[in-house]
């Protein structure tokens, strides 16, 4: 898959990010104690763990948790619900109007299946969500998965495989189980 990571563990590269999750985890702590009111020090916080400050009409209701947080890219009016985790370090990118729901888990990377290689590399591959897609709380969404636009995803699914555009998700192992078409006046339902 384009995009696909393979990083050699104890690399200069791996310990800068170590370096780098670390530092983020420090600022997430303390995003996280802050007072529910505090938005300058949550912007203050924010623009530290990201590295640029939040897009315009972003809402994340701590707690909020991130490993790397340069890598996450969230559009205008994106909305994150309490409890969320975004492992970021191959890439994630959340369209405008995304709507997370709490304890959502975002992951982009992981280790090699074969056990010689498992504790010497990690992997990773960005994820990508479109436009207008809610994920229903408790859902995981694993490496590489591209969530199409005006999708919905199921709560506690797990997201292993892309997603088409319109379509909703459901289970353990996320299947679709409808689709619609878009239009500009609304949705015709379509049941498989």
């Amino acid at each position: 898959m384009p995009g696909d990571r393979l990083m050699r563990i104890h690399s200069d590269e791996f310990k800068a990010m170590a370096a780098r999750v670390v530092e983020v985890t420090a600022l997430t702590s303390r995003l996280n104690v802050l007072p529910f009111d505090d938005e300058a020090a949550k912007a203050e916080l924010f623009k530290r763990i990201l590295g640029r400050p939040l897009p315009p009409r972003v809402t994340i209701y701590p707690p909020f948790y991130t490993d790397h947080g340069l890598r996450l890219d969230l559009a205008e009016r994106v909305f994150i619900n309490q409890n969320c985790t975004f492992l970021d370090y191959a890439g994630i990118r959340l369209g405008e109007r995304v709507m997370v729901g709490p304890k959502v888990t975002f992951i982009t990377s992981g280790h090699p299946v074969d056990p010689e290689e498992r504790r010497h590399y990690l992997t990773g591959a960005p994820i990508d969500v479109a436009e207008n897609v809610w994920i229903g709380a408790g859902a995981t969404i694993l490496p590489g998965v591209s969530i199409g636009r005006d999708s919905v995803i199921a709560a506690g699914a797990v997201v292993a495989d892309d997603v088409p555009a319109a379509s909703l998700v459901t289970g353990a192992k996320a299947t679709v189980q409808r689709q619609w078409g878009q239009g500009e006046f609304g949705t015709v339902s379509t049941v498989r």
